[in-house]
């Protein structure tokens, strides 16, 4: 066992505490956030270089044996998520210090972020499904206070929505963990695992995994689930919409793979088809949303639905490399759009405005704003030798290799229609001629470009770097593609 596997969850969850004590204090929220994620940034990089030397590390929480007691389960794909939500989180609440306005922080924006990244990692690292649903609600919670921050009336309207479609997804969760201990008797992902592969996966049971799959996909944005998603994210400042799109939908996909490796492999040709094909909408959805729309939050926000049904299709493959392409796509999502959404705070922040054709002439003054959204854009698209590149050639190669041709095209135009609507908003706002005087621009971008210059370094070092990064992708693939050792490091067998 290792207490390594709580101290991303645990030091969040101190932090979010304490924080709730100083309201008033601007000054110490920061200085204590800052501290917070940095010690979660290193316990993260520790646990990560651990799962690689000595494999997967589990923590038996109150000394109970699983699968009677609480456990926590970092395996290379959950750690490596992991680390990559804490630096993503670290860059938006550095954007947060110069954004997000006094207001908000004297309601406790800082500390219901530090709880929203505490769910987030519980959720990461939980290895019950019970304790699953208790981790997405503690993060749900802290983002249904940070939707409301600021009370605008879009954020109120929202805000309404958002709630009642959470609401609703975990009474659905709820009744599918009542259907499976019922049947199964447990709620231990490695015991269900164990279980399942023991006694088969009855009609019953598939029925429980496509309830799952309702759950998670709703959560996670898949086709037809993902309505709420474009207006519920275009609501809050740009900060929370940086944080929710990296991290929300993720957890939601973190499920699905987790769901669908270790407990339902079993019924491919029912569960898999059912989800290749909301894969497949799900991509065209979202690359034809941002084509059409002239907004620059809602072109990011449908890129995102966009990512959801690239990296779900890797569930679909199932096979270690494309396992392998969508691990290291979704962590490449993760840091390109937390990148891509701060940049396009700046933006907004000089403007005043989301509207592309209100914004122009940007790149005069503002050159590394510009420069830093074009790598972005290249990035997202997949263009080499950037992040984006290295996950989808391992999709394609799997999709090839499995025979999932449609799914290959639909993935290669995409990425043209992808790179169409950031470069529209490249092209536009920054190379048009100037809309904007010096004078009339609306604030300052002092400090404001820097969080997205980290993780667009990040996104080139796992592009060049892939030599470096793919070992650890590998290894989380072989875990999703062979779950033997995930039940075995769980259950001591």
């Amino acid at each position: 066992m290792s207490n390594l596997v709580i101290l991303p969850i645990l030091i969040p969850l101190l932090a979010g505490t304490i924080l709730l004590f100083f309201p008033r204090q601007l000054q110490l929220q920061k200085w204590i956030s800052v501290f917070a994620l940095s010690l979660t940034t290193i316990s993260s990089i520790v646990l990560v270089q651990t799962v690689f030397n000595n494999g997967i590390q589990t923590l038996e929480l109150g000394g109970w044996k699983p699968p009677f007691g609480i456990v926590l389960v970092a395996d290379m794909f959950s750690a490596l998520l992991v680390l990559t939500g804490i630096v993503v989180s670290f860059t938006c609440i550095l954007f947060a210090f110069k954004s997000i306005g006094e207001d908000r922080e004297k309601h406790y924006f800082y500390a219901f972020t530090q709880f929203l990244i505490t769910g987030v990692m519980g959720a990461f690292l939980t290895g019950d499904l019970f304790n699953l649903f208790v981790f997405f609600e503690v993060f749900l919670m802290a983002s249904y206070a940070l939707i409301v921050i600021g009370g605008t009336k879009i954020q109120l309207r929202e805000s309404l929505k958002y709630v009642l479609i959470n609401v609703i997804s975990s009474a659905l969760f709820v009744i599918a963990v009542a259907y499976i201990y019922a049947v199964l008797g447990t709620l231990n992902i490695a015991d269900l695992g164990a279980r399942v592969a023991e006694y088969g996966q009855t009609p019953l049971l598939t029925v429980i995994a496509i309830l799952f799959l309702v759950v998670f996909g709703l959560k996670g944005g898949l086709f037809p689930l993902y309505f709420w998603l474009p207006g519920s994210y275009k609501a809050p400042p740009y900060a929370v919409t940086a944080l929710f799109g990296a991290l929300l939908t993720k957890v939601g996909v973190y499920a699905i793979f987790r769901m669908f490796s270790v407990i339902f492999p079993h019924e491919p040709q029912i569960t898999h088809q059912i989800i290749a094909v909301l894969a497949g909408i799900t991509i065209l959805i979202g690359a034809i949303g941002a084509v059409a729309y002239s907004d620059v939050k809602q072109i990011i926000i449908y890129n995102i639905i966009t990512a959801i049904g690239v990296i779900v299709f890797g569930v679909v493959i199932a096979t270690e490399t494309g396992y392998a392409g969508a691990v290291y796509y979704l962590v490449h999502d993760m840091v390109i759009k937390g990148a891509l959404f701060l940049l396009a705070g700046a933006m907004f922040t000089i403007t005043g405005t989301n509207k592309i054709k209100e914004m122009g002439g940007l790149i005069k003054r503002h050159p590394l704003l510009g420069w830093m959204f074009f790598l972005a854009a290249l990035a997202l698209a997949g263009i080499p030798p950037l992040s984006g590149f290295v996950g989808k050639v391992l999709l394609t190669q799997a999709g090839l290799s499995e025979g999932h041709y449609w799914f290959v095209a639909v993935m290669l135009l995409s990425s043209l229609l992808v790179l169409y609507s950031v470069m529209k908003i490249f092209l536009n706002c920054f190379f048009r001629e100037e809309v904007l005087t010096e004078k009339e621009e609306k604030g300052s971008i002092k400090g404001l470009v820097y969080p997205s210059v980290i993780l667009i370094a990040i996104s080139v070092f796992l592009g060049v770097g892939a030599e470096v990064v793919t070992p650890y992708i590998m290894q989380a693939a072989e875990t999703l593609a062979d779950p033997t050792a995930y039940i075995q490091a769980v259950l001591k067998e």
